[in-house]
């Protein structure tokens, strides 16, 4: 089979897609004859030698890689036959090797893709998914709420938007450039608006006519992160998850009086049924069509590319490798 492997810890360059053996599933485990692998913005970290949140860097040389779906075409002892050519996705965990034609994982980790749901949308759900709806559980929207997404076209942020759309919220969606707001809004964000630009926090202020914000979602962290936290009202909500743009620690300025401020660990996505549950309640709700997943695709031997177009905010959505 033909997988992408990393050799050295570098940047994107180091990616080497390759002739490798076969994977053998063993006690346990099936094969999956890869449709869809995921690229998770952890996956590059780990390739410039930044573990991150996992308790150690991979052994190399790796396939790295997380997320998978596609078929089950090999299955190890123990593993019921039922199993054998249906369409699944499952989340691999710790264990990478995602970035493959084929790719070997528990049984136990497998969930059928719902009818009508393509493998790309069901890694984005598997993973990006599971992410949103753990995150919204900390802090869930209503029909009174004004919540603020920054990013919000990214994979993460198109799924939130959604979800407080759907939960009658009033959604402001914050995205850099034309392209990205226009994926916002096309999400469902009632204001989708450019924070590249000036005067942007002044125009939401305008637009929402004195009505303050009362939930910010955020994982960019950084100025954007403070002017989005500034429209909060009393009572408001500051919800932490990421800081792709700068760390919230001492004297970052984050901090309004009145607002509650919530910093959500590795960890979170523990809480409320682990991570499974959170893994059904999204594929189900993608099948319902109240979620949909936005993804870029990249063919697996350009996985060099992803990870540069990932690193450099130029994608929308779920970022997958289809071989």
């Amino acid at each position: 089979m033909h997988a992408v492997r990393l050799h050295a810890f570098g940047p994107a360059e180091n990616l080497a897609y390759e002739e490798v053996p076969d994977p053998v599933p063993g006690p346990g485990q099936v094969r999956i004859a890869v449709a869809a692998a995921g690229v998770h913005l952890l996956d590059t970290a780990l390739r410039a030698g930044h573990q991150g949140p996992l308790p150690a860097l991979p052994v190399l040389p790796t396939v790295p890689g997380r997320e998978v779906a596609g078929v089950v075409d090999a299955l190890g002892a123990g593993v019921d036959g039922r199993w054998l050519g249906r369409r699944v996705v499952a989340h691999l965990g710790h264990a990478p090797g995602g970035y493959a034609e084929l790719a070997v994982t528990e049984a136990e980790r497998l969930h059928d893709i719902p009818g009508g749901l393509d493998p790309a949308a069901a890694v984005a759900m598997i993973g990006t998914g599971r992410t949103a709806l753990g995150i919204a559980q900390f802090a869930e929207p209503g029909p009174d709420d004004v919540v603020v997404v920054p990013a919000a076209a990214g994979g993460i942020g198109t799924l939130l938007v959604q979800h407080a759309k759907n939960a009658g919220a009033t959604v402001i969606g914050l995205a850099g450039g034309p392209v990205k707001t226009a994926r916002a809004r096309a999400a469902g964000a009632d204001l989708a608006v450019d924070y590249t630009g000036p005067g942007w926090a002044a125009e939401v202020r305008a637009r929402l006519g004195g009505r303050p914000a009362t939930l910010v979602y955020d994982g960019v962290g950084g100025q954007v992160a403070r002017d989005s936290v500034a429209l909060l009202g009393p009572g408001g909500r500051h919800l932490v998850f990421g800081w792709s743009a700068e760390g919230i620690g001492p004297g970052r300025g984050y901090h309004v009086e009145g607002v509650s401020e919530s910093v959500l660990g590795p960890r979170m996505l523990e809480r409320a049924g682990g991570l499974r549950a959170l893994e059904l309640r999204a594929l189900a709700e993608a099948a319902r069509g109240r979620l949909r997943p936005a993804v870029t695709r990249f063919p697996l031997d350009r996985a060099a590319a992803a990870h540069r177009a990932l690193e450099g905010r130029a994608t929308i959505g779920k970022v997958v490798l289809e071989p």
